[in-house]
């Protein structure tokens, strides 16, 4: 048993996906801003139509460690999207390409970023095993239950309401409390708890508020009920508070040193009766950490009936989206653990609901949608947002009024393309110039940077690593003539063709083009669709070929 761990596994599993870096190419007339500016407007923000893999691979050159929140609402088909396809397979492709989303959006997420997932009970678990694989079980903040539903659906052996949402940090230590709402001044709050561990809690003189006349309260059992509670040495009240330092023994909610902070904070401890049942009264408008039950009794939470009458004041009753989540359960999440100017994103964005509430709230965000209804609905309902016509979902909770915008960004086309023959080439339809340089830059893990003083630096990957990307011949004098101009830096250089390196130009790595870039990914695959029903076949593998 040495060296084995418990792990999901999978057909294919240890065959990750090689994915191709794609270029995001701006769509300036389907970009989209308001009309006047007003201070604290947001007009960065980045909607991408595209396969959300793909998507996620092409935004890890800018935005890795940026993301304060992701909330994704993954699409999972257990019935007809697999009826063709054998059980293993059909789950082991699908438990693959999540992987690879979940893999991309650890690395986009900052230290303290966090994971919100909505999940039906059918894949919870496992998701829930493949996410303690890629963020580590150390980091899982917990599963909320979300009241999706106010009338349940039969269609199973029991009638189901809920639906979960898994939380997982990138670095639970480093992630913020999940944050609801604020403290109620004056509020009370019992400090026993009836069977937890029992617990001694010492009170200092002049810690705890007494209402009830003076006297001294000698020691005694003050036990009820289920409650345990023992004063444990006799206690002087005057003037209202405790003369003396006095003990407890009960089952507590607070420890020693919760009890601690709270005197040292200012806030009140008050005991008003024997037998002795303290209550923390707190100050109010403190944050109050989350329940992780979402329901209609606990927060007035909205369902999908709500989401589904927002869906039709948008759209229209024949264009509603299928599915919906409420802008409310998106705010909500994403409050929770953000500030106003964080960055929200959602790779499975639907009809654009998280991007519709994180920009009403303030928050940058990145949405991202394979499907068509990106522009019949993503496209549609932000410019509602942005003009200040959409008024229905958090709108006035946070008295939107409208303004800012986005920029709409549609995947480049795969860098490589087979030709009439068959043979891989570059497509130079699409890639000539300063766009084939920054693609291959993006392939080879390079930020496209090019220098305005130096011609060959053309991206840099760390502070003394660049590259040059050139189609030209380099003959050993153009290569020693730059690596003259190096100094302690170092270039790779990728070109068509080449001469000798000199043995004294150490700082210069070369390579043709074709060799260097062909095995980094699979070329010409535009869809990484979880609907495996829509994946194509895979093909007999071959020798990697490529003429420039």
């Amino acid at each position: 048993m040495a060296g084995q761990k418990l792990e999901l596994t999978w057909v294919g599993k240890n065959k990750p996906v090689k994915l191709e870096p794609r270029l995001l190419l701006e769509v300036p007339e389907k970009s989209y801003c308001a009309k006047t500016k007003r201070e604290g407007d947001i007009f960065d923000n980045m909607l991408i139509h595209g396969d959300n893999l793909l998507a996620l691979k092409a935004l890890e050159s800018k935005f890795t460690g940026q993301v304060k929140c992701v909330y994704i609402d993954p699409p999972y088909n257990t019935g007809s999207a697999f009826k063709h396809y054998d059980d293993c397979l059909e789950h082991s492709t699908w438990l693959n390409l999540m992987r690879a989303r979940l893999e991309s959006i650890f690395k986009l997420l900052k230290k303290e970023g966090v994971l919100f997932i909505s999940i039906d009970d059918d894949e919870c678990h496992y998701l829930k095993i493949l996410c303690d694989e890629v963020f580590g079980r150390e980091n899982f903040c917990g599963s909320f239950v979300w009241e999706r539903k106010k009338k349940p659906s039969f269609l199973s052996n029991m009638g189901v309401v809920t639906e979960y949402i898994l939380a997982y940090a990138k670095e639970k230590k480093s992630s913020p409390p999940f944050i609801y709402g604020t403290t109620t001044k004056g509020k009370k709050y019992p400090i026993n708890n009836a069977g937890n561990t029992l617990a001694t809690l010492t009170f200092p003189a002049g810690s705890v508020s007494f209402r009830m006349v003076d006297q001294v309260v000698v020691a005694q059992d003050m036990s009820g009920g289920n409650i345990v509670t023992r004063l444990l040495n006799d206690v002087i009240i005057k003037n209202g508070v405790n003369e003396n330092q006095f003990s407890l023994e009960g089952e507590w909610r607070y420890s020693q040193d919760t009890i601690n902070e709270i005197i040292d904070s200012g806030e009140q401890i008050v005991i008003s009766k024997v037998p002795f049942r303290p209550n923390h009264v707190k100050d109010g408008g403190k944050p109050k950490k989350m329940k992780n039950l979402l329901s209609v009794a606990h927060y007035s939470m909205a369902t999908n009936e709500d989401a589904t009458a927002e869906s039709e004041a948008l759209f229209g009753n024949m264009d509603a989206f299928d599915n919906p989540k409420p802008e409310m359960l998106i705010s909500t999440l994403i409050d929770a653990v953000t500030e106003k100017g964080d960055l929200v994103l959602d790779s499975f964005l639907g009809s654009g609901t998280t991007a519709a509430v994180a920009h009403k709230m303030g928050r940058r965000w990145i949405g991202v949608e394979l499907g068509d209804h990106c522009y019949s609905h993503c496209i549609s309902r932000l410019q509602k947002v942005i003009d200040g016509n959409d008024m229905g979902g958090v709108s006035k909770s946070y008295d939107w009024q409208g303004g800012g915008g986005f920029r709409f960004y549609e995947l480049a086309p795969s860098l490589i393309k087979k030709d009439e023959y068959g043979i891989e080439v570059i497509d130079r339809e699409h890639f000539d110039g300063a766009r084939l340089i920054e693609a291959v830059c993006k392939i080879m893990g390079f930020e496209y940077a090019p220098s305005q003083d130096e011609y060959f630096i053309h991206g840099q990957s760390t502070e003394n690593a660049f590259i040059y990307v050139t189609t030209n011949f380099m003959t050993t004098e153009h290569i020693r003539s730059i690596s003259q101009k190096l100094g302690d830096r170092h270039l790779s250089i990728l070109c068509k063709a080449f001469d000798a390196v000199p043995a004294d130009c150490e700082n210069i790595t070369i390579s043709k083009i074709p060799k260097e870039i062909l095995d980094k990914c699979e070329w010409g695959h535009d869809d990484y669709s979880l609907n495996v029903k829509n994946l194509p076949m895979s093909e007999t593998e071959s020798e990697p070929s490529l003429n420039l």
